[in-house]
């Protein structure tokens, strides 16, 4: 479908000028890329001064987002925005004054938790889930306060309720599918689903294997059909891509997003699908140049034109319009 600008929630690639153009050619105008899982402040920035390089090698391609307007420029020059996240709040530490340093330096989304307990949220691979802690209020406090979105798509259901609660803006999940179609550790129950659609949170949904029915085998039909069924439970208007592209990443870097520094042990059986590295992708979305065949689905699947071109970018679009500026800004 020509014309629609498309953003996508939430991508981890080893990037390349090749997927840079591939970017172009599939039509996305924006991404939200990781910078960051384990890794403290100082090494965040060293990620950013990575990205920092791209942006001279490619500036025909690529340029460091910061607002919804970048969007558009991105989309109106052929380029795309490239906006920075961390699936962690390990770069902040114990030290809530660095919230607003990653806001200075970019940063516009941040995880409470990976699938641990940290100092601010329980993870979704924790036997108990405390909830938001202490700091974590703070947190929340202070990332509303400066405009940096919360996201909760490796947090725990408690965790995540009350993040959706605290916050006096509306949070994120920015990759991750509904638990009902496929009951994936990661994927969201109805009723925290429920509870970001009715705060005005956005769901970016996953096109990993691990968090699809039938994982690499599933279908374009029963993605889209969970789509559909998606947006009659929270309303099309609250949900977008969240692809959870790994595209060209090296088996190992799978041990580095789930071990980081903190453990040599596994939390998955030796010979089981996650402990053997990136699964591969479903045939009908290899790389981003697949956006505009997974639209057509969702034609197929019955989605009005609106509706497409509020799932493909429009919503994510009014979501960062509202949410990366400081709260004097709030609409």
């Amino acid at each position: 479908m020509k014309g629609i600008r498309i953003v996508d929630g939430l991508q981890y690639c080893n990037w390349s000028e090749e997927i840079f153009r591939q970017l172009r050619a599939g039509g996305v105008a924006a991404v939200h890329v990781t910078i960051a899982y384990h890794e403290d402040l100082q090494e965040t920035i060293r990620n950013i001064a990575a990205w920092n390089r791209r942006f001279e090698r490619f500036p025909g391609l690529i340029f460091a987002g910061r607002t919804a307007a970048d969007i558009d420029a991105a989309a109106a020059q052929g380029r795309t925005a490239i906006f920075f996240g961390c699936q962690n709040c390990s770069p902040i530490g114990d030290d809530i004054g660095l919230i607003e340093i990653c806001h200075q330096l970019g940063i516009r989304f941040m995880q409470l938790s990976y699938n641990n307990q940290s100092l601010l949220a329980s993870g979704c691979y924790e036997g108990e889930d405390s909830g938001i802690t202490r700091m974590g209020r703070q947190a929340i406090r202070e990332m509303n306060r400066v405009g940096m979105a919360i996201d909760m798509s490796h947090s725990a259901a408690r965790s995540t309720l009350q993040a959706i609660e605290l916050s006096d803006r509306p949070i994120a999940i920015t990759h991750a599918n509904p638990a009902s179609w496929h009951p994936a550790r990661r994927n969201k129950s109805d009723e925290v689903l429920r509870a970001l659609a009715e705060s005005g949170g956005m769901l970016g949904l996953s096109l990993y294997p691990h968090h699809l029915q039938g994982g690499s085998g599933c279908s374009i039909e029963s993605f889209c059909d969970m789509v559909a069924r998606t947006a009659e439970l929270m309303g099309a208007e609250r949900i977008g891509f969240g692809s959870d592209l790994c595209q060209d990443q090296p088996d190992w870097v799978v041990a580095w997003m789930r071990n980081g520094r903190w453990t040599r042990d596994s939390d998955y059986g030796e010979g089981s699908a996650e402990a053997a590295g990136f699964p591969a992708q479903p045939q009908w979305f290899r790389d981003n140049r697949d956006f505009p065949g997974l639209l057509e689905g969702l034609r197929a699947a019955g989605f009005s034109k609106a509706d497409i071109v509020g799932i493909a970018g429009g919503n994510w679009y009014d979501f960062f319009r509202t949410s990366f500026g400081p709260s004097s800004d709030m609409i």
